[in-house]
């Protein structure tokens, strides 16, 4: 029987028993209102009477106790009694139903403890046979090299024998030849042909006779066995009983916001049964940059600890760390983990501000990311100034760095941006102020012709008397060629928008509002992707036109405007010029806009202009 069985067996007992004791409470809690139903029926009438206490009377048909009042104190005390004994049933009950919890939980202990034995058991199951399975490939070897050490032996001793037998045969022949030509010398009747042969043959016996013949064993006839080398064997069997050197770590891969900007929080596991001394966490930089055969490898830095995590310190920011990690206890060191990569937390991003606008309704916020290594995405974070403080709203996973964020009209926000990768989020970038009373924009200096120069707030343009060299001419694709104009950044949201324009009566030039692939060779006002108002200088008077593609309506204006209020609506798709001082109309373009456009400037002589935007728009500028 195993351990489900038994943990089954007396568990399906203690159920039995408390249901038996649950039955047995509700068959005598049906008793007790049997009696307690025929109580009252015997009892139906009673008074009650201010001197005396509470008296039953009993029924006409039913028939008095013999013992008066003495059974009614009887019933009083059953059932207290019964009251009391349920009360001590359900202290039973729940005292066995608490033994019922402890007791499966301590099952499922001893079930966890079970298998815990059982992996462990297999392990070293695994590791004895393995040992086993060593010591007799180890023999086997042995065995192997000492038969063939044996068999070459084998066949040296049987050569030199067989040479020696060879060199044996030959001498037996010849001496054998000898004594069989003596005979026939000896046999000889012709004296002289046997005093011719005779001397021949003494010369070639004793020539014979003088050789030496090697009658001694060319080999020893014992073998060579010397004891074999088992004393690694002896070292792999008392192994068994030694702990092993631990298995390879196995380091974990990054966790989310595991890191700072300079810090790495590492950790790795180990297999349970391992014993171990202290681990060593190795990492290095990787630069990529660096060729692969480059000799100039990073640095690869040390740490050693005793748990199964560390937070290595003093890194660069939005670097990438290659890291390792062995373990290691007093019969060696593991072998190292697989190579895990790290990342330490961005940079904080910088924010343009040149290059932040808004408007009523939204802001677009620009920024640089501030790091060499790719971001994986970025964080804004606004909060309304006046509140009490903290991040009221987060636009997250925005993967580009700029975001257009949608505002409140007439408040003040207070915007930053983080930078996010696996290792967590960066510090708060710069915190910049954005107002929504208004429409906010620089001038894009990287579309001013030549000959104009912006201030240093980004609002006011120059147009020098000066002529300048032609080196100092040199234009792009975005640069105004022809028209001395620059554009502005407006925020690319539908909906209103407003500024103002100052200039002096002297200057004569050109507003209003263009495509931003407009023509930069053509005049601002004298194409279609452009509408503006111009003013020309006369002898006679000041003349205003409101170009577009070079026409313009027949219209005079009376009193010259110093500061001039633009207008556009897209929804309504009007342009609309107005007379500040005066809260007089100009002039409003009919056109439904088909791309967002841009505010543009032109001046047509030397002089300056200057732009007020961020400002609410009047009344009368929208009716």
């Amino acid at each position: 029987m195993d351990l489900y069985d038994i943990r089954g067996g007396r568990l399906d007992v203690i159920a039995e028993e408390a249901e038996h004791q649950e039955s047995t409470t509700m068959e005598s809690s049906r008793d007790r209102g049997r009696r307690a139903t025929r109580d009252v029926s015997t009892f139906q009438r009673f008074s009650v009477d201010t001197n005396e206490s509470l008296c039953f009377e009993p029924y006409e048909d039913s028939n008095p106790s013999p013992t008066g009042a003495e059974d009614g104190h009887d019933d009083d005390d059953d059932v207290f009694k019964e009251e009391e004994t349920e009360n001590e049933i359900n202290t039973t009950r729940n005292h066995l139903q608490g033994k019922v919890a402890e007791m499966e939980n301590f099952a499922g202990h001893l079930e966890e403890i079970f298998l815990t034995v059982e992996e462990n058991f297999g392990r070293q199951e695994q590791h004895l046979e393995q040992h086993y399975n060593d010591v007799l490939q180890t023999l086997s070897q042995r065995y192997d090299e000492r038969a063939a050490g044996l068999e070459e032996e084998k066949k040296s001793k049987l050569e030199a024998l067989y040479n020696q037998l060879l060199t044996c045969g030959q001498a037996l022949d010849a001496s054998k030849e000898l004594i069989e030509t003596a005979q026939e010398i000896y046999r000889s009747q012709d004296k002289r042909l046997f005093l011719k042969a005779v001397i021949p043959n003494i010369k070639r016996i004793e020539e014979f006779a003088k050789e030496e013949i090697d009658l001694t064993l060319s080999t020893a006839l014992e073998f060579n066995t010397p004891l074999a080398d088992l004393s690694h064997v002896k070292t792999m069997m008392d192994s068994i009983n030694v702990v092993p050197a631990p298995s390879a770590p196995v380091i974990n891969p990054q966790m989310p916001n595991s890191a700072t900007q300079t810090s790495l929080r590492v950790c790795w596991s180990l297999f349970s049964d391992d014993t171990v001394e202290y681990y060593e966490l190795y990492y290095r930089p990787v630069l990529e940059d660096t060729p692969v055969d480059s000799t100039c490898t990073p640095h690869v830095s040390q740490v050693k600890v005793k748990e199964t995590h560390c937070t290595v310190t003093d890194l660069l920011p939005n670097a990438q760390y290659e890291l390792w990690v062995t373990a290691t206890n007093t019969t060696g060191i593991s072998p190292a983990s697989e190579k895990a990569l790290y990342m330490t937390v961005p940079s904080p991003p910088v924010i343009k501000q040149r290059e932040c606008t808004s408007s009523t309704e939204a802001a677009l916020i620009r920024w640089e990311s501030g790091n060499t290594n790719p971001v994986d995405s970025y964080t804004v974070e606004l909060s309304e100034m006046g509140t009490d403080g903290g991040i009221t709203e987060s636009i997250v996973a925005v993967p580009t760095c700029q975001c257009l964020i949608p505002l409140q009209t007439g408040r003040r926000y207070l915007i930053s941006v983080r930078a996010v990768n696996i290792g967590g989020p960066s510090d708060r970038s710069q915190v910049i102020t954005v107002s929504t009373t208004g429409t906010f924009f620089y001038l894009l200096e990287d579309t001013a012709h030549p000959c104009l120069s912006i201030s240093e707030d980004g609002f006011t343009m120059f147009y020098g008397d000066e002529e300048l060299p032609i080196s100092a001419m040199a234009v792009d694709d975005d640069t105004f060629t022809r028209c001395v104009a620059v554009l502005g950044d407006l925020i690319p949201v539908r909906g209103r928008h407003y500024w103002e324009v100052e200039v002096d009566d002297g200057t004569e030039f050109r507003i209003g509002v263009a495509y931003e692939d407009t023509e930069r060779s053509s005049y601002l006002g004298a194409n279609s992707t452009s509408w503006c108002m111009r003013h020309i200088l006369t002898p006679s008077r000041h003349k205003y036109e409101f170009l577009h593609s070079g026409r313009s309506p027949d219209l005079r204006i009376t009193v010259n405007p110093v500061r001039i209020g633009v207008a556009l609506d897209y929804e309504r798709g009007t342009l609309s010029f107005y007379n500040v001082d005066l809260e007089q109309h100009l002039h409003t373009f009919l056109c439904h806009f088909r791309n967002y456009v841009h505010p543009c400037f032109g001046l047509d002589n030397p002089g300056a202009l200057t732009v007020h935007n961020g400002i609410e728009a009047p009344e009368y500028a929208f009716i």
